[in-house]
């Protein structure tokens, strides 16, 4: 967010988001690819209801892959096993 003023003059073609929640509003998976606070606690519930599927793929390892089943998500990272 901070850096999409600047980014737009260079990413004509991307869509930006004012928050997670917005940028996954009806779309078909989230990919977490920061490790930014703002993103290491997501209300998952809030996540779930925005989605249109129940897909997580965390690039950056920040969340628990059984925590993320028992939310119910069906969840990849890098390095472990797929839940």
């Amino acid at each position: 967010p901070e850096a999409m003023d600047e980014a737009a003059h260079l990413l004509s073609d991307i869509e930006f988001a004012k928050s997670a929640y917005d940028a996954v509003q009806d779309a078909d998976a989230m990919v977490i690819i920061t490790e930014w606070d703002q993103f290491r606690a997501l209300d998952f519930e809030r996540i779930k209801e925005a989605l249109s599927t129940n897909i997580v793929v965390d690039l950056r390892n920040i969340y628990s892959p059984d925590d993320m089943a028992a939310r119910g998500f069906k969840y990849t990272s890098i390095g472990r096993p797929s839940i």
